[in-house]
């Protein structure tokens, strides 16, 4: 039976999963609006049903967020609880200022704080290895990936393209741009969603719900449907800080970027790794820009997302811990 504390963990993290929507709606769309391929219309509803689709594919990260970090049996929905208010908390304050930061850390970041706090500061509560070997490494490893893969996609393309006219060379990856922002919109789907559907499991197993770690088919396609419509809401500001503010794109860049952004996100989702579709996308961005001259990319911008990816885990940790503390005794 669903007590209080529990129907709040899913009201939350069904929130959560709204706003992890409009929060990283930019990642899968904002290089098609910036190379005005598609319309923010167009881009919008494309992305929110990819998002819809790849949310119900697998369940790998949904496992890592409800099993991996978490020593087992030590979850409870108070936990859960906290943690979502913590991360929630940190998306809005990020969307409101325009600054592309995780909602997959800044969940782990609130997962984290929580157990330790409501523990006591017990730090065994915490599966470290899992934390490491499925969250710190991933975390510094995919950025390098996509800004690397970027880099190498960009530099392939100039040199199979390097007699193309420039309108020929538009005129192609016009169409094709749009089929990258369509992998890489299913590619978030297939990892973000999962983290909410992580969460809620994980509160059920605690709350003796369910008896085993299995992610129930109303579950998954609750966080599919609310992510689409998170989606659907935009997230203009990081749009405008991804698509148009770090550098000037066009369509055979959108294009590079996205396909090797969306490549790094499905080994991960293969891999079970709750990485940031956030780090990713705009690491490949970087990488593209840099292919073609170092100065394309305004890096003042990218070294201030370069901290808010750094204080996400941490900042997050410490707003999980005050709500705890705060609500500890009440709930």
């Amino acid at each position: 039976m669903l007590n209080f504390t529990i129907i709040s963990v899913i009201v939350l993290a069904l929130a959560f999963d709204f706003i992890n929507g409009f929060h990283d709606t930019a990642n899968s769309i904002a290089t098609s609006v910036g190379t005005k391929v598609l319309t923010p219309g167009q881009a919008l509803l494309m992305a929110a049903i990819l998002n819809f689709v790849g949310a119900l594919v697998n369940t790998e990260v949904a496992h890592t967020i409800g099993k991996g970090i978490i020593t087992e049996g030590i979850a409870t929905p108070q936990i859960v609880l906290f943690a979502l208010l913590g991360a929630i908390l940190w998306n809005l304050i990020t969307w409101y200022v325009g600054i592309p930061s995780s909602s997959s850390h800044a969940l782990i970041g609130g997962l984290l704080g929580a157990s330790i706090t409501f523990h006591r500061g017990n730090l065994s509560v915490v599966n470290w290895k899992g934390f490491f070997d499925k969250i710190i490494i991933p975390l510094i490893a995919s950025p390098i990936i996509g800004l690397i893969t970027g880099f190498i996609f960009m530099l392939l393309l100039t040199w199979i393209f390097h007699k193309a006219t420039h309108k020929k060379v538009n005129n192609i990856f016009k169409r094709l741009q749009i089929c990258s922002a369509a992998f890489m919109a299913y590619s978030h789907g297939s990892n973000d969603a999962q983290k909410s559907m992580g969460v809620i499991t994980m509160a059920l197993v605690a709350g003796g719900v369910l008896q085993s770690f299995t992610v129930p088919w109303e579950v998954k396609l609750a966080c599919a449907v609310t992510m689409a419509l998170g989606t659907m809401s935009g997230g203009w500001k990081i749009i405008k800080t991804i698509g148009v503010n770090m550098i000037k794109l066009e369509p055979v860049d959108g294009f590079a970027a996205e396909t090797s952004a969306a490549l790094t996100i499905q080994v991960a989702t293969y891999l079970g790794a709750p990485v940031s579709t956030t780090h990713i996308i705009t690491s490949s961005i970087m990488g593209v820009g840099a292919c073609k001259r170092l100065s394309a990319v305004r890096w003042s911008l990218a070294k201030n997302i370069l901290v808010a990816w750094v204080l996400t885990i941490p900042c997050n940790a410490l707003l999980a811990g005050i709500f705890t503390l705060l609500l500890g005794k009440v709930l």
